[in-house]
Protein backbone atom coordinates (compact mmCIF):
# COMPACT_ATOMS: atom_id res chain seq x y z
CA UNK A 1 0.00 0.00 0.00
CA UNK A 2 1.67 2.68 -0.90
CA UNK A 3 1.08 5.86 1.07
CA UNK A 4 2.50 9.72 0.78
CA UNK A 5 2.98 11.96 3.68
CA UNK A 6 2.48 15.74 4.35
CA UNK A 7 5.20 17.36 5.55
CA UNK A 8 5.08 20.27 7.65
CA UNK A 9 6.55 23.56 6.21
CA UNK A 10 9.48 23.41 8.32
CA UNK A 11 10.55 20.42 6.80
CA UNK A 12 9.23 21.59 3.18
CA UNK A 13 11.15 24.52 3.60
CA UNK A 14 14.21 23.04 4.60
CA UNK A 15 14.81 23.81 7.86
CA UNK A 16 15.81 21.44 11.01
CA UNK A 17 14.10 22.10 13.69
CA UNK A 18 14.78 21.09 17.29
CA UNK A 19 13.04 18.05 18.82
CA UNK A 20 12.50 20.43 21.73
CA UNK A 21 10.14 22.29 19.86
CA UNK A 22 8.42 18.99 18.48
CA UNK A 23 5.06 18.97 20.76
CA UNK A 24 4.26 15.76 18.61
CA UNK A 25 7.70 14.22 19.88
CA UNK A 26 7.87 15.29 23.23
CA UNK A 27 4.28 14.00 23.69
CA UNK A 28 5.61 10.65 22.59
CA UNK A 29 8.89 10.73 24.14
CA UNK A 30 6.94 11.39 27.71
CA UNK A 31 4.32 8.57 27.27
CA UNK A 32 7.04 5.99 26.53
CA UNK A 33 9.10 7.27 29.74
CA UNK A 34 5.86 6.10 31.93
CA UNK A 35 4.96 3.31 30.03
CA UNK A 36 8.97 2.48 30.31
CA UNK A 37 9.36 2.46 33.44
CA UNK A 38 5.58 0.98 34.12
CA UNK A 39 7.11 -2.05 32.05
CA UNK A 40 10.59 -2.34 34.27
CA UNK A 41 8.30 -2.38 37.25
CA UNK A 42 5.88 -4.97 35.78
CA UNK A 43 8.85 -7.37 35.14
CA UNK A 44 10.00 -7.26 38.77
CA UNK A 45 6.32 -7.92 39.94
CA UNK A 46 5.40 -10.61 37.76
CA UNK A 47 7.67 -13.07 38.88
CA UNK A 48 7.75 -12.03 42.58
CA UNK A 49 3.87 -12.50 42.13
CA UNK A 50 4.16 -15.58 41.13
CA UNK A 51 6.62 -16.93 43.41
CA UNK A 52 5.78 -15.21 46.85
CA UNK A 53 1.67 -15.01 46.18
CA UNK A 54 0.69 -18.01 44.02
CA UNK A 55 3.74 -20.05 45.42
CA UNK A 56 4.97 -21.35 41.68
CA UNK A 57 7.71 -23.42 41.16
CA UNK A 58 10.71 -22.74 39.43
CA UNK A 59 9.70 -24.35 36.27
CA UNK A 60 6.11 -22.50 36.39
CA UNK A 61 8.14 -18.99 37.24
CA UNK A 62 10.06 -19.57 33.81
CA UNK A 63 7.10 -20.06 31.57
CA UNK A 64 6.69 -16.69 32.43
CA UNK A 65 9.21 -15.71 30.62
CA UNK A 66 8.88 -18.10 28.04
CA UNK A 67 5.22 -16.64 27.22
CA UNK A 68 6.23 -12.96 27.31
CA UNK A 69 8.94 -13.87 24.39
CA UNK A 70 6.96 -15.83 22.43
CA UNK A 71 4.53 -13.27 20.90
CA UNK A 72 7.65 -11.99 19.01
CA UNK A 73 8.31 -15.03 16.89
CA UNK A 74 4.59 -16.30 16.28
CA UNK A 75 2.89 -12.87 15.51
CA UNK A 76 5.98 -10.36 14.19
CA UNK A 77 5.40 -11.06 10.83
CA UNK A 78 1.40 -10.81 11.15
CA UNK A 79 2.08 -7.33 12.92
CA UNK A 80 3.84 -5.80 10.78
CA UNK A 81 0.87 -6.34 8.02
CA UNK A 82 -1.37 -4.93 10.52
CA UNK A 83 0.88 -2.36 11.14
CA UNK A 84 1.28 -1.08 7.66
CA UNK A 85 -2.68 -1.07 6.56
CA UNK A 86 -3.88 0.70 9.78
CA UNK A 87 -3.40 3.67 11.50
CA UNK A 88 -0.62 3.31 13.64
CA UNK A 89 -0.88 5.76 16.19
CA UNK A 90 -4.56 4.19 16.97
CA UNK A 91 -3.01 0.88 16.95
CA UNK A 92 -0.81 2.20 19.82
CA UNK A 93 -3.42 3.59 21.68
CA UNK A 94 -5.70 0.39 21.08
CA UNK A 95 -2.78 -1.31 22.59
CA UNK A 96 -1.80 0.87 25.25
CA UNK A 97 -5.22 0.79 26.62
CA UNK A 98 -5.37 -3.37 26.14
CA UNK A 99 -2.05 -3.43 28.19
CA UNK A 100 -3.65 -1.04 30.72
CA UNK A 101 -6.61 -3.10 31.53
CA UNK A 102 -4.71 -6.30 31.49
CA UNK A 103 -2.92 -5.42 34.16
CA UNK A 104 -5.86 -3.73 36.29
CA UNK A 105 -7.43 -6.64 35.76
CA UNK A 106 -4.78 -8.24 38.11
CA UNK A 107 -5.45 -6.89 41.50
CA UNK A 108 -8.92 -6.84 40.81
CA UNK A 109 -8.65 -10.87 40.56
CA UNK A 110 -7.13 -10.86 43.79
CA UNK A 111 -9.38 -8.45 45.36
CA UNK A 112 -12.29 -10.94 44.71
CA UNK A 113 -9.70 -13.90 45.14
CA UNK A 114 -9.92 -15.04 41.48
CA UNK A 115 -6.03 -14.77 41.03
CA UNK A 116 -4.31 -18.08 39.76
CA UNK A 117 -1.59 -18.90 37.82
CA UNK A 118 -3.06 -19.85 35.11
CA UNK A 119 -4.88 -16.30 34.90
CA UNK A 120 -1.29 -14.62 35.29
CA UNK A 121 -0.44 -16.62 32.07
CA UNK A 122 -3.34 -15.28 30.19
CA UNK A 123 -2.54 -11.80 31.11
CA UNK A 124 1.53 -11.65 30.57
CA UNK A 125 0.35 -14.06 26.99
CA UNK A 126 -1.96 -11.30 26.28
CA UNK A 127 0.17 -8.33 27.31
CA UNK A 128 3.13 -9.99 24.87
CA UNK A 129 0.95 -10.14 21.99
CA UNK A 130 -0.15 -6.45 22.02
CA UNK A 131 3.54 -5.45 23.18
CA UNK A 132 4.63 -6.70 19.63
CA UNK A 133 1.86 -4.95 18.00
CA UNK A 134 2.98 -1.58 19.88
CA UNK A 135 6.73 -1.85 18.80
CA UNK A 136 6.34 -2.91 15.70
CA UNK A 137 4.31 0.78 15.01
CA UNK A 138 6.46 2.19 17.21
CA UNK A 139 9.20 1.99 16.11
CA UNK A 140 7.33 2.83 11.99
CA UNK A 141 5.67 6.00 13.37
CA UNK A 142 9.02 7.54 14.25
CA UNK A 143 9.94 8.67 11.01
CA UNK A 144 6.52 10.55 10.40
CA UNK A 145 7.01 12.47 13.54
CA UNK A 146 10.32 13.67 13.38
CA UNK A 147 12.36 15.13 9.77
CA UNK A 148 14.48 12.32 8.66
CA UNK A 149 17.94 14.03 10.04
CA UNK A 150 16.88 13.90 13.19
CA UNK A 151 15.93 10.33 13.87
CA UNK A 152 19.48 9.78 15.48
CA UNK A 153 18.44 12.31 17.91
CA UNK A 154 15.22 11.12 18.23
CA UNK A 155 16.08 7.11 18.51
CA UNK A 156 18.57 8.45 21.32
CA UNK A 157 16.02 9.93 23.34
CA UNK A 158 13.41 7.11 23.45
CA UNK A 159 16.74 4.59 24.07
CA UNK A 160 17.24 7.25 27.46
CA UNK A 161 14.29 6.33 28.22
CA UNK A 162 14.75 2.80 28.29
CA UNK A 163 18.25 3.22 29.94
CA UNK A 164 16.52 5.38 32.82
CA UNK A 165 13.31 3.13 33.89
CA UNK A 166 16.05 0.08 33.58
CA UNK A 167 17.98 2.38 36.22
CA UNK A 168 15.26 3.47 38.75
CA UNK A 169 12.44 0.74 37.82
CA UNK A 170 13.72 -1.85 39.93
CA UNK A 171 14.28 0.08 43.16
CA UNK A 172 10.41 1.64 42.47
CA UNK A 173 9.04 -1.71 41.75
CA UNK A 174 10.59 -3.20 45.14
CA UNK A 175 9.56 0.00 46.78
CA UNK A 176 6.29 -0.69 45.85
CA UNK A 177 5.55 -4.49 46.36
CA UNK A 178 7.39 -3.59 49.93
CA UNK A 179 4.63 -0.98 50.37
CA UNK A 180 1.61 -2.52 49.04
CA UNK A 181 1.96 -6.14 47.97
CA UNK A 182 3.00 -7.67 44.56
CA UNK A 183 -0.91 -7.59 43.33
CA UNK A 184 -1.06 -4.27 43.79
CA UNK A 185 2.05 -2.84 42.06
CA UNK A 186 -0.02 -3.42 39.18
CA UNK A 187 -2.29 -0.22 39.20
CA UNK A 188 0.70 1.56 39.22
CA UNK A 189 2.12 -0.64 35.46
CA UNK A 190 -1.71 -0.01 34.19
CA UNK A 191 -1.53 3.44 34.89
CA UNK A 192 1.52 4.23 33.15
CA UNK A 193 -0.04 2.79 30.31
CA UNK A 194 -2.77 4.70 30.24
CA UNK A 195 -0.58 7.83 30.61
CA UNK A 196 0.81 6.50 27.11
CA UNK A 197 -2.67 6.05 25.25
CA UNK A 198 -3.10 9.97 26.54
CA UNK A 199 -0.36 10.89 25.30
CA UNK A 200 -0.61 9.29 22.10
CA UNK A 201 -4.46 10.67 21.78
CA UNK A 202 -3.53 14.46 21.76
CA UNK A 203 -0.57 13.60 18.98
CA UNK A 204 -1.61 15.77 16.04
CA UNK A 205 0.02 14.19 12.90
CA UNK A 206 0.01 14.80 9.36
CA UNK A 207 -2.51 14.01 7.31
CA UNK A 208 -1.67 10.40 5.27
CA UNK A 209 -3.31 10.01 1.92
CA UNK A 210 -3.45 6.16 1.10
CA UNK A 211 -3.54 5.04 -2.41
CA UNK A 212 -5.28 1.59 -3.05
CA UNK A 213 -3.21 -1.15 -3.74
CA UNK A 214 -3.40 -4.52 -5.52
CA UNK A 215 -4.32 -6.99 -3.48
CA UNK A 216 -1.90 -9.80 -2.76
CA UNK A 217 -1.43 -13.21 -1.02
CA UNK A 218 -1.39 -13.39 2.74
CA UNK A 219 2.24 -15.23 2.29
CA UNK A 220 3.57 -12.38 0.16
CA UNK A 221 2.42 -9.56 2.44
CA UNK A 222 4.18 -12.01 5.35
CA UNK A 223 7.32 -11.79 3.90
CA UNK A 224 7.68 -8.79 1.99
CA UNK A 225 9.67 -7.10 4.68
CA UNK A 226 12.21 -10.45 4.27
CA UNK A 227 12.39 -9.69 0.84
CA UNK A 228 13.27 -6.25 1.10
CA UNK A 229 16.01 -7.03 3.76
CA UNK A 230 17.69 -9.74 1.46
CA UNK A 231 18.23 -7.03 -1.45
CA UNK A 232 19.92 -4.76 1.14
CA UNK A 233 23.51 -6.33 2.16
CA UNK A 234 24.01 -3.91 5.11
CA UNK A 235 20.54 -4.77 6.25
CA UNK A 236 21.47 -8.33 6.25
CA UNK A 237 24.91 -7.52 7.89
CA UNK A 238 23.09 -5.42 10.65
CA UNK A 239 20.32 -7.79 11.36
CA UNK A 240 23.17 -11.07 11.55
CA UNK A 241 25.09 -8.59 13.68
CA UNK A 242 22.12 -8.23 16.01
CA UNK A 243 20.86 -11.90 15.89
CA UNK A 244 24.03 -12.95 17.01
CA UNK A 245 24.30 -10.64 19.59
CA UNK A 246 21.08 -10.98 20.71
CA UNK A 247 22.09 -14.76 21.14
CA UNK A 248 25.21 -14.46 22.99
CA UNK A 249 23.71 -11.70 25.07
CA UNK A 250 21.13 -13.61 26.05
CA UNK A 251 23.05 -16.92 27.23
CA UNK A 252 25.59 -14.51 28.87
CA UNK A 253 22.46 -13.28 30.93
CA UNK A 254 20.89 -16.99 31.79
CA UNK A 255 23.79 -17.19 33.96
CA UNK A 256 24.99 -14.22 34.96
CA UNK A 257 23.22 -13.63 38.49
CA UNK A 258 23.85 -17.17 39.11
CA UNK A 259 27.61 -16.37 38.62
CA UNK A 260 27.45 -13.61 40.51
CA UNK A 261 25.93 -15.06 43.86
CA UNK A 262 27.60 -18.49 43.12
CA UNK A 263 31.38 -17.16 41.82
CA UNK A 264 30.97 -13.82 43.24
CA UNK A 265 29.58 -14.03 46.44
CA UNK A 266 27.39 -11.17 45.32
CA UNK A 267 24.64 -10.03 48.38
CA UNK A 268 20.97 -9.23 46.50
CA UNK A 269 21.90 -5.31 47.63
CA UNK A 270 25.42 -5.70 45.24
CA UNK A 271 23.64 -7.78 42.26
CA UNK A 272 21.25 -4.87 41.85
CA UNK A 273 23.95 -2.67 42.23
CA UNK A 274 25.72 -4.17 39.62
CA UNK A 275 22.67 -3.62 37.13
CA UNK A 276 22.63 -0.35 38.10
CA UNK A 277 26.01 0.72 37.08
CA UNK A 278 25.42 -1.26 33.82
CA UNK A 279 22.90 1.42 33.17
CA UNK A 280 24.83 4.45 33.38
CA UNK A 281 26.66 3.54 30.43
CA UNK A 282 23.72 3.63 28.18
CA UNK A 283 22.45 6.39 29.92
CA UNK A 284 25.61 8.40 29.07
CA UNK A 285 26.27 7.23 25.31
CA UNK A 286 22.32 7.93 24.53
CA UNK A 287 23.01 11.56 25.55
CA UNK A 288 25.86 11.87 23.40
CA UNK A 289 24.73 9.78 20.43
CA UNK A 290 23.77 12.15 17.92
CA UNK A 291 27.28 14.03 18.55
CA UNK A 292 28.98 10.80 18.33
CA UNK A 293 26.88 9.95 15.04
CA UNK A 294 27.85 13.02 13.21
CA UNK A 295 31.26 13.05 14.52
CA UNK A 296 32.07 9.50 13.40
CA UNK A 297 29.32 9.02 10.66
CA UNK A 298 26.10 8.22 10.93
CA UNK A 299 26.95 4.34 8.68
CA UNK A 300 31.06 4.25 10.47
CA UNK A 301 29.43 4.62 13.73
CA UNK A 302 27.33 1.39 13.65
CA UNK A 303 30.32 -0.62 12.77
CA UNK A 304 32.65 1.50 15.32
CA UNK A 305 29.99 0.95 18.61
CA UNK A 306 30.16 -2.70 18.35
CA UNK A 307 33.62 -3.04 18.03
CA UNK A 308 35.34 -0.54 20.56
CA UNK A 309 33.68 -1.82 23.88
CA UNK A 310 34.72 -5.08 22.76
CA UNK A 311 37.61 -5.65 25.08
CA UNK A 312 35.47 -4.58 28.37
CA UNK A 313 33.57 -7.19 27.78
CA UNK A 314 36.63 -9.59 28.92
CA UNK A 315 36.40 -7.64 32.47
CA UNK A 316 32.95 -9.54 33.15
CA UNK A 317 34.84 -13.16 33.64
CA UNK A 318 37.60 -12.05 34.98
CA UNK A 319 35.49 -10.45 37.72
CA UNK A 320 36.32 -11.74 41.53
CA UNK A 321 35.02 -11.42 45.03
CA UNK A 322 34.90 -8.08 47.05
CA UNK A 323 36.02 -5.08 44.76
CA UNK A 324 36.64 -7.41 41.67
CA UNK A 325 32.77 -7.52 41.47
CA UNK A 326 32.81 -4.13 39.73
CA UNK A 327 34.81 -5.31 36.75
CA UNK A 328 31.35 -7.21 35.89
CA UNK A 329 29.77 -4.16 36.64
CA UNK A 330 32.02 -2.28 34.25
CA UNK A 331 32.16 -4.93 31.49
CA UNK A 332 27.92 -4.54 31.91
CA UNK A 333 28.35 -0.60 31.75
CA UNK A 334 30.60 -1.11 28.00
CA UNK A 335 27.82 -3.65 26.81
CA UNK A 336 24.95 -1.04 27.51
CA UNK A 337 26.67 1.50 26.15
CA UNK A 338 27.36 -0.62 22.87
CA UNK A 339 23.98 -1.29 22.74
CA UNK A 340 22.46 2.08 22.72
CA UNK A 341 24.75 3.66 19.87
CA UNK A 342 24.45 0.90 17.85
CA UNK A 343 20.67 0.59 18.53
CA UNK A 344 19.99 4.08 17.78
CA UNK A 345 22.29 4.06 14.73
CA UNK A 346 21.31 1.02 13.04
CA UNK A 347 17.16 1.57 13.72
CA UNK A 348 17.58 4.56 12.35
CA UNK A 349 19.40 3.64 9.56
CA UNK A 350 16.85 0.71 8.92
CA UNK A 351 14.34 4.08 9.19
CA UNK A 352 15.55 5.90 6.25
CA UNK A 353 15.89 3.07 3.89
CA UNK A 354 12.70 0.73 4.07
CA UNK A 355 10.05 2.66 2.15
CA UNK A 356 7.02 4.16 4.26
CA UNK A 357 4.45 1.25 2.80
CA UNK A 358 6.56 -1.16 4.02
CA UNK A 359 8.48 0.09 6.61
CA UNK A 360 6.43 -2.04 9.38
CA UNK A 361 7.15 -5.19 8.02
CA UNK A 362 10.44 -4.67 7.72
CA UNK A 363 10.78 -3.89 11.27
CA UNK A 364 8.62 -6.90 12.31
CA UNK A 365 11.13 -9.00 10.32
CA UNK A 366 13.88 -7.78 12.51
CA UNK A 367 12.05 -8.54 15.65
CA UNK A 368 10.89 -11.78 14.30
CA UNK A 369 14.62 -12.78 13.89
CA UNK A 370 16.50 -11.01 16.14
CA UNK A 371 14.12 -11.69 19.28
CA UNK A 372 13.20 -15.37 17.78
CA UNK A 373 16.77 -16.51 19.04
CA UNK A 374 16.53 -15.41 22.27
CA UNK A 375 15.01 -18.52 24.24
CA UNK A 376 17.52 -20.40 22.43
CA UNK A 377 20.63 -18.29 23.59
CA UNK A 378 19.42 -18.57 27.65
CA UNK A 379 18.99 -22.46 26.89
CA UNK A 380 22.59 -22.59 25.41
CA UNK A 381 24.34 -20.54 27.55
CA UNK A 382 22.31 -22.94 30.71
CA UNK A 383 24.16 -25.62 28.89
CA UNK A 384 27.30 -24.34 28.41
CA UNK A 385 27.06 -23.32 32.44
CA UNK A 386 26.72 -27.34 33.01
CA UNK A 387 29.38 -28.10 31.00
CA UNK A 388 32.17 -25.84 30.89
CA UNK A 389 30.84 -24.03 34.90
CA UNK A 390 29.94 -20.70 34.78
CA UNK A 391 33.39 -19.10 35.00
CA UNK A 392 34.27 -21.33 31.27
CA UNK A 393 30.58 -20.46 30.00
CA UNK A 394 31.03 -16.88 30.40
CA UNK A 395 33.84 -16.74 28.48
CA UNK A 396 32.61 -18.13 25.59
CA UNK A 397 29.59 -15.59 25.69
CA UNK A 398 31.49 -12.64 26.15
CA UNK A 399 33.94 -13.89 23.38
CA UNK A 400 30.76 -14.74 20.98
CA UNK A 401 28.83 -11.16 22.09
CA UNK A 402 32.49 -9.22 20.80
CA UNK A 403 32.40 -11.38 17.54
CA UNK A 404 29.04 -9.50 16.00
CA UNK A 405 30.89 -7.12 15.19
CA UNK A 406 32.34 -9.23 12.44
CA UNK A 407 29.09 -8.58 10.41
CA UNK A 408 29.68 -5.13 10.24
CA UNK A 409 32.99 -4.39 9.66
CA UNK A 410 33.37 -7.24 6.72
CA UNK A 411 30.38 -5.05 5.17
CA UNK A 412 30.15 -2.52 3.28
CA UNK A 413 29.20 0.00 6.27
CA UNK A 414 33.10 -0.35 6.55
CA UNK A 415 33.69 1.74 3.27
CA UNK A 416 31.18 4.51 4.09
CA UNK A 417 31.08 7.52 6.25
CA UNK A 418 26.98 8.43 6.14
CA UNK A 419 24.18 6.41 5.45
CA UNK A 420 22.21 7.53 2.04
CA UNK A 421 19.65 9.96 1.32
CA UNK A 422 16.08 9.37 3.41
CA UNK A 423 13.34 6.48 1.01
CA UNK A 424 10.54 8.95 0.54
CA UNK A 425 8.21 6.78 -1.34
Amino acid sequence: MSQQVEQSPAIQAGTTPSLWRSRNFLLLWGGQTVSELGTRITNVAVPLLAADTLHASVFQISLLTVLAWLPYLLFSLPAGIVADRLDKRRLMIVCDLGRAALLLSVPVAALVGHLTLPFLYTVVGLGGVLTVLFTVAYKTLLPRLVPADLLVDGNAKLTISQDAAELVGPTVSGALIGLVGAARTFLANGFAFLVSALTLILIRQPPVRREPAPRVPLRVELTDGLGFIRRQPILVSILACTTWSNFWVMASASIEVTFLVRELHAAPVQVGLVFSVSAVGGLVVGVLAARLSAWLGSARVIWVAMTAPGPFYLLMPLARPGWGLLLYGVGLAAFSANAVLFNVAAMSYRQRIAPPAILGRVNAAFLWICFGVIPLGALTGGALGTALGLRGALWVCVLGTWAACLFVVCSPLRRMRDTPPPVSS
